[in-house]
Order: structure tokens, then C-alpha cells, then sequence
């Protein structure tokens, strides 16, 4: 591990810029305080209408960054969803977050779709699959509803006859820099996985190429170890804390010497926060166990957080925020379906509106608020 941990000195800008005075409640300074909020909108998500709804009222709500799928439509909706916050009188949206988008170094499960053929369902199937989808992306006529489906993968185990498969989606090389040029997103996540430095440090050359002025690099990683070549035929092996630490040590010198800030997006149970309070005890664990370990930069729970993360917090946690993702969908999702069945936005339906704000303030307020009494 000493190794690993003797590459603090690589060049590049500043770990902490000073602030500007009218930046009190701005991303960066959520991030030095400890009260980061981002909305992840799912790196495979592709529903348009309501990526725009979502955008909107979790900006309104105060989120600090709005992390999308790197696609052209995608990032029209999202900020489609931005203006409209930000033309509003009431919350918190006139700190516009960050728009981030996502790109992976290689086969990851957030940039995955299920699919299968629903001719080879048996007409008395109960249709399990259906039941355990979180984004309602399995159509009551079979099949997978492609914009919708965002990798969560609950329906692979669920198909009783093993049906169902999956497609990953990763962009080519070639089209990585032509595109965040065009996108211009004020940040940009990697997914990564232990072991795969090398497609990491491609996909970073690609990302600097582009020449976009992004304010954080963020670097997505877990536990799990992608297995390959001979190995591709064995289950994963989890590594150890000091060893995910040791991974992000090397990613963190290929992070500074692009001249890029890093934020460390710590995966603790993917995709799964909507499920319960074994997920946010593992987020947070992940955190506890690294924290002593990583290098320089904020440390931000992800994979598994919802509302029960913040309280599971130790005293003296290094955390600079967290991510919510299929918990912040899942709440909204009635009311994105009750707007669907009107014909218009959620946005633009008043009750419709109210309810999923408040919704989405009861999720963000308690990190916005993290410490302000304490320190007052």
C-alpha cells in the first residue's frame, strides 16, 4: 500500500480553488462543506420526458450536479428541465447545478439494457420480471421498453425460464471527444473497475482531447473486480478496501497529470437504493473502510444511498456528499406516471408538482443542511 499512496505529487491545478463571495451554497463549496447532493438520472436512461421532469424538480429541490447519460437527447432534455427550474421564484435553483454525463472504461452494468423476445414467453407466465423492474421498462405486452431500462439487472434472476439477457452500450473511442465538445457538460464521470487501468487512461485522453473545461473529473468505482480473459468463466473477486484504495491512488496520478480535479464516486451497492437500509449501511461502510486510504479529493457515497444514508454516518466521516439514483427516480415515478396519463408534464400539473417537490426536498434538504446548526 505505500506504494501506491507515494504519488501525491503530480502536477497539475489546484485541489481546493478559492471560492467566489456569491458561491456560498455553489457545487464546490457543497463539496468542502460536506453537503454535495447529485441526482443521478441513470448512465442508460434514455426516457426523455421524464429525464426533463426529473431535471427540473430536483434543481428546484437544490441538487448541486444532474449526472446524465452522454447523449445528444439526453442532454437537451436535462437542460430543457434546468431552464424551467431556473426561471422559477421559489427553491434553491438559482444555483444552477452541474450538468455531468457518464462514460465507462469498459463493460459496467450501469451502461447495460436487458432485452429479450417476448414471443418465447408462456402465455401464463406471472411475469415476475415486470413486478421487480424499479423503471417500469418490462411493457405490459412483453418486452423491454429500451429507453426506460437503465441496467439495473433485477430482472435477469427474476425470469423463471432465464429469457432475459442483457446488451452493454459503451461509446466508441472515436466518437468520445466530437461529442463532449458538442455536449460541453460541466463535468464528466468515469465508471471503472479494479484492474483496468490502462482502458481508464484511453478513455481520459479521449475525455482531455475534447478540450471541454470540465470543473470535476469524477472517478465511479466499487468493490468488484470485473473478471477477463481466463478468468471471464469465475465469479468476481471483491477486493479490500486498501486495494480499491491502491486503484484510485493510480487513477489519481493519471487524473492530476491531465490537469483535471478528481471526485471520487464510491459505489457501494449499485443501482439498489430503492431497496432498503441494508444498501445505505453498505454505501456508508465503503466509505468508512477507504476513507483512511484514498487520495486527495472529495469522497462521495453512491450505490445504495437513499434517506437513510445520512444518519448511518460515523462521526468524523470524510464524506463530501452523496449521489442519489434509483431511489430518487423510484419516488417520482407515480407521478411521472400520473402526468404521463394527462398528456402533459409533471411540471406543468400544480398538485402533480407540489407533491413531487416535496418529495424530492425531504430527500436533498437533510444534506443541504449537514452541519449548519453544529456550526451555528
Amino acid at each position: 500500500m505505500g506504494a501506491a499512496r507515494a504519488v501525491p505529487k503530480v502536477a497539475g491545478p489546484p485541489l481546493a480553488a478559492p471560492l467566489p463571495a456569491d458561491a456560498q451554497d455553489g457545487p464546490e463549496q457543497a463539496l468542502a462543506m460536506g453537503r454535495w447532493v447529485k441526482l443521478i438520472c441513470g448512465a442508460g436512461n434514455q426516457d426523455l420526458a421524464a429525464i426533463e421532469d426529473l431535471c427540473a424538480i430536483y434543481a428546484l429541490a437544490g441538487v448541486h450536479c444532474i449526472d446524465v447519460a452522454a447523449d445528444r437527447a439526453v442532454v437537451a432534455a436535462a437542460r430543457r428541465g434546468l431552464a424551467w427550474a431556473a426561471e422559477q421564484p421559489a427553491g434553491h435553483a438559482a444555483t444552477r447545478p452541474w450538468l455531468m454525463v457518464s462514460l465507462s472504461d469498459g463493460e459496467d452494468p450501469h451502461f447495460r439494457k436487458a432485452r429479450f423476445d417476448p414471443g418465447l414467453c408462456p402465455p401464463d407466465c406471472p411475469r415476475p420480471c415486470q413486478r421487480v423492474c424499479p423503471a417500469l421498462a418490462i411493457g405490459a405486452a412483453g418486452g423491454v421498453i429500451a429507453e426506460r431500462c437503465y441496467g439495473c439487472g433485477r430482472c435477469l434472476p427474476a425470469c423463471p425460464l432465464g429469457l432475459i439477457g442483457e446488451e452493454q452500450q459503451i461509446l466508441a473511442a472515436e466518437a468520445v471527444a466530437p461529442l463532449l465538445a458538442d455536449l460541453r457538460p460541466d463535468a464528466v464521470e468515469l465508471h471503472t473497475q479494479p484492474g483496468r487501468l490502462e482502458p481508464f487512461a484511453r478513455r481520459l485522453e479521449q475525455v482531455r482531447a475534447s478540450g471541454v473545461p470540465l470543473r470535476r473529473l469524477a472517478v465511479s468505482c466499487g468493490l468488484e473486480r470485473g473478471a477477463v480473459g481466463a478468468e471471464a468463466s469465475r465469479p468476481p473477486t471483491p477486493l479490500t478496501p486498501r486495494q480499491l484504495a491502491a486503484e484510485l491512488w493510480q487513477r489519481f496520478a493519471l487524473v492530476r497529470a491531465a490537469g483535471l480535479r478528481p471526485l471520487w464516486q464510491l459505489d457501494g451497492r449499485p443501482m439498489s437504493g430503492d431497496v432498503g437500509a441494508g444498501t445505505a449501511r453498505a454505501a456508508v461502510a465503503l466509505l468508512a473502510e477507504l476513507q483512511a486510504w484514498a487520495p486527495p479529493g472529495p469522497l462521495q457515497l453512491a450505490g445504495g444511498t437513499n434517506g437513510r444514508s445520512l444518519a448511518l454516518l460515523p462521526p468524523g466521516n470524510r464524506a463530501a456528499g452523496v449521489a442519489f439514483g434509483s431511489v430518487a427516480r423510484r419516488q417520482l415515478q407515480p407521478l411521472l406516471q400520473q402526468a404521463e396519463a394527462a398528456g402533459r408534464p409533471l411540471r406543468e400539473l400544480p398538485e402533480l408538482r407540489r407533491r413531487a417537490l416535496e418529495l424530492a426536498r425531504g430527500l436533498v434538504e437533510p444534506w443541504r443542511q449537514r452541519g449548519r446548526n453544529a456550526a451555528g
